[in-house]
């Protein structure tokens, strides 16, 4: 029974990872969090007490953050914190899998360095003095920082980051691919546990009284249980099926911007006749301006984000699930009621 360790386990993506996890079976789980542990598992292993900047939810371009915790019972967890190179000595040992699914999102630059930078590094050292045979990095395709991508691909592109977090987390790939480790790359991330994509996209469908020019881009998305199954595949798949060390992950079929918005607008109660007006990008940056909304997930839904993902999905021999539409369809209840706060 192999031995997988996930980090961030108590967050929005480490937390669906170990439900895949559980479903699967067969596989012993080790969990680590340091804010508190994920509901339903025993605490055990190496501990330390503190706040936990390790699970900060996902922007847009953001791959991991705050979510409900995985119910999975019995299994180990382990205290430890990124930030503390100290409290991650012997977290590793008997692990065969590590899923590294936790960063600081936002903050300051130094708690961005800390965690994903130098706590990632720290964590390597560790899996390499454990002997941990696969460690699978949940990274963002926000390392690219701003632009336009077509069916973009991971070594036709290069990094410039555009952003203390983006630019730490590029460090923690580093790290990892130093190791041998494989690195993921998502997009937009949807599901339960979301507290940052839709919510913003909310936000913004509010303060805007019409449509803004550039919204038929098209923009990759994946599901969090999605995403989840592709961690663990990754984790879990034998070397020679593994043709690269970097993938985009997203579903392979990109949604237009339009499409996306509609659906958000669907869920998140009384906005703005989105016919009212037709706005140009400059005024509409104005208008959020005026509303104290940053303005860049506005840059990443006038412009294309489409990212190739279709070799992660080939190499892990997986079938994608359902298509945006329908995927949304069973999360609309969810952001519906996440939403009234809004």
């Amino acid at each position: 029974m192999p031995t997988i360790m996930i980090t961030g386990a108590a967050g929005f993506i480490g937390g669906h990872v170990a439900r895949e996890a559980e479903r699967r079976g067969g596989l012993s789980l080790r969990l680590m969090s340091h804010r508190r542990p994920p509901a339903g598992a025993a605490a055990a292993g190496p501990a330390t007490a503190g706040h936990d900047p390790a699970t900060a939810g996902p922007g847009p371009g953001s791959g991991s953050g705050h979510g409900h915790g995985a119910v999975v019972p019995g299994h180990r967890t382990v205290r430890a914190d990124l930030s503390d190179p100290g409290s991650l000595r012997g977290v590793c040992e008997g692990v065969d899998v590590l899923l590294h699914c936790a960063s600081q999102i936002g903050g300051t630059p130094e708690a961005n360095e800390a965690v994903n930078a130098r706590g990632t590094a720290a964590l390597m050292a560790e899996a390499r003095r454990a002997g941990v045979s696969r460690v699978v990095y949940l990274s963002t395709a926000s390392v690219y920082g701003r632009g336009a991508f077509r069916a973009a691909r991971p070594e036709d592109l290069v990094r410039n980051p555009g952003s203390p977090t983006s630019g730490s987390r590029a460090h923690a790939e580093d790290a990892v691919l130093a190791a041998g480790g494989v690195v993921l790359r998502p997009h937009l991330v949807l599901g339960d546990g979301d507290r940052w994509v839709v919510p913003g996209l909310a936000r913004i469908l509010r303060a805007l009284p019409g449509t803004v020019e550039g919204w038929a881009a098209r923009t990759s998305v994946i599901t969090a249980q999605d995403l989840a199954r592709l961690l663990l595949g990754a984790g879990l798949a034998p070397a020679g099926d593994l043709t690269a060390s970097v993938y985009h992950a997203a579903h392979p079929v990109p949604v237009t911007v339009l499409t996306l918005l509609g659906a958000v607008a669907a869920v998140a109660g009384p906005a703005a006749d989105p016919a009212a007006e037709d706005l140009t990008a400059v005024r509409a940056r104005e208008l959020l301006a005026a509303r104290g909304i940053a303005a860049q997930g506005l840059d990443m839904l006038t412009s294309d984000h489409w990212f190739d993902s279709a070799p992660v999905w080939r190499d892990l021999r997986c079938t994608p699930g359902p298509d945006f539409e329908a995927a949304f369809k069973e999360l609309a209840e969810g952001y519906r009621r996440a939403l009234l706060d809004i």
